[in-house]
């Protein structure tokens, strides 16, 4: 399960390692008080939850196979959380640091990008807006010599910046 509607046990998460692992990174996302200036009082996720299982459990196995070494966790929270609540999480572990920094990246930007996941800004007078991601990801904007390194393992770990 890649979905929950409970807290996210980042501990559980961080406990799965293994001992060939000299590297964790470790990607926290959590609900922020405003957005484009106004305040946000909580968050309310929803997704297509059997197709957000499967997308997440393909973007977890092809940053693992992108990223040989890497092992990647992922969970999601859904249903309506407060200021300050993880949201997602990803762990990734592997042999070395630039692999698991690399694959935690592509990680949440492969997510952002193609999991049915949806939020709604929930305001202090109760009401609510439907936000589309604002600011795009690095696989859907103009490649860089960055982005092409962070998402192309055939780059040598030491050509990392």
């Amino acid at each position: 399960m890649y979905l929950t509607h409970d807290p996210i046990d980042l501990p559980a998460l961080l406990a799965d390692t293994r001992p060939s692992d000299g590297a964790v990174c470790l990607f926290v996302g959590v609900v922020r008080n405003e957005s484009d200036g106004k305040e946000t009082v909580a968050i309310e996720y929803q997704a297509y939850e059997a197709m957000a299982e499967m997308e997440l459990a393909h973007v977890a196995a092809s940053v693992s196979q992108e990223w040989p070494g890497a092992f990647v966790q992922i969970s999601h929270r859904v249903g309506r959380l407060e200021v300050g609540e993880p949201s997602v999480a990803i762990l990734v572990t592997a042999p070395h640091r630039a692999t698991a920094f690399a694959a935690c990246r592509l990680a949440i930007e492969w997510l952002k990008e193609t999991v049915p996941i949806w939020k709604k800004e929930i305001r202090p007078d109760g009401s609510g807006e439907w936000v589309e991601p604002k600011t795009p990801s690095l696989l859907s904007e103009g490649r860089t010599p960055l982005s092409d390194t962070l998402f192309n393992p055939k780059f040598r770990q030491e050509d990392l910046p």
